[in-house]
């Protein structure tokens, strides 16, 4: 069965740090394109990183490089997302998506298959 589960949300104050896990099962994260999209209240989504199969490129939206850094770890099949420095522009949910991309494409419509999401609140 496949299935997406994302953890690590919360509460964390500005400049803080948070690690989000995404733990797939039912596909390889060696051979899917892995995205973290998030998506505030009101707004579109959003996606922030991603990180290819095969090769493992990666790509970061403007607003979140030098901040954020994806990474995978193929034995546990799990895709991270390790946030620094947040603001209070970066609460959102989060969700990660595999897709059979060869490319770290950032664009929520190329992924096929979502988790149910996180919550992040960044708030003094």
């Amino acid at each position: 069965q496949l299935q997406l589960v994302e953890s690590g949300g919360g509460l964390v104050q500005p400049g803080g740090s948070l690690r989000l896990s995404c733990v797939v099962s039912g596909l390889s994260v060696e051979y899917y394109a892995i995205s973290w999209v998030r998506q505030a209240p009101g707004k579109e989504r959003e996606g922030v990183s991603a990180i290819s199969g095969t090769s493992g490129s990666t790509n970061y939206a403007d607003s979140v490089k030098g901040r954020f850094t994806i990474s995978r770890d193929n034995a546990e099949n799990t895709v991270y997302l390790q946030m620094n420095s947040l603001k209070p522009e970066d609460t959102a949910v989060y969700y990660c998506a595999a897709g059979a991309s060869w490319s770290p494409t950032l664009s929520p419509g190329r992924y096929d298959y979502w988790g149910q999401g996180t919550q992040v609140t960044v708030s003094s």
